[in-house]
């Protein structure tokens, strides 16, 4: 009994092994897809835009419309970013662990938004819920008087009452507006393209 219950143990080891490295290679390669559509040279602010665009995104998804938006808006972009979320295995793990937290060490940690009417928050949505640094960011900011639009990404879903706690948090910061915009990419292995994603982000946009 002992023997078949090491064996079954064994076996589910290696299964989440294989789906863990799986799933790692994919991401690898959406990020090297969407690196090109990426703009990764820092740009000094436009002091005439009233836009923010501020995403976190690890392979690159949500972070490419993030990109879009910018450039439809001519707003300014902000990366935020968390170590401890790197592509690859390790990451991934740590991706999974925290998915449901509201906690994590971003970099910046501070980003100045006076200037700023409507606030951009984008990331992907881990477990049913936007992923931990855009939630530390919203609490670490003031949005003033601000019109705040959460923007995501995702392959399954996502539970309304995330996007509910995370309205509350930056009307309590400030906000004086806030909108929820998303498109589901799909399952890993039947993902819409970036075309298509970008396509029915601009349909949600054209309704704000």
């Amino acid at each position: 009994m002992i023997k078949w219950l090491m064996i079954l143990l064994a076996l589910a080891v290696v299964t989440v092994l294989v789906v863990l490295f799986a799933v790692t290679r994919v991401e690898n390669a959406q990020y090297e897809n969407n690196k090109s559509r990426l703009n990764s040279s820092p740009k000094a602010a436009n002091q005439k835009t009233k836009v923010a665009v501020v995403v976190f995104s690890r392979s690159g998804n949500t972070g490419v419309v993030a990109q879009h938006i910018a450039d439809k808006y001519q707003g300014d972009i902000y990366e935020i970013f968390d170590s401890g979320y790197e592509l690859g295995v390790p990451g991934l793990i740590s991706a999974l662990s925290d998915a449901r937290s509201d906690i994590a060490t971003i970099t910046p940690n501070h980003i100045d938004l006076k200037q700023y009417d409507t606030i951009f928050l984008g990331s992907p949505i881990w477990l049913y819920s936007p992923a931990p640094p855009i939630w530390q960011f919203a609490k670490d900011h003031q949005f003033n008087d601000k019109k705040v639009v959460l923007f995501n990404t995702f392959n399954s879903k996502f539970e309304q009452y995330f996007i509910d706690d995370f309205e509350q948090l930056v009307r309590s910061n400030g906000a004086t507006a806030f909108s929820h915009r998303y498109v589901k990419r799909g399952r890993m292995g039947s993902q819409i393209t970036t075309e298509e994603l970008l396509e029915q982000f601009d349909a949600q946009l054209d309704s704000l």
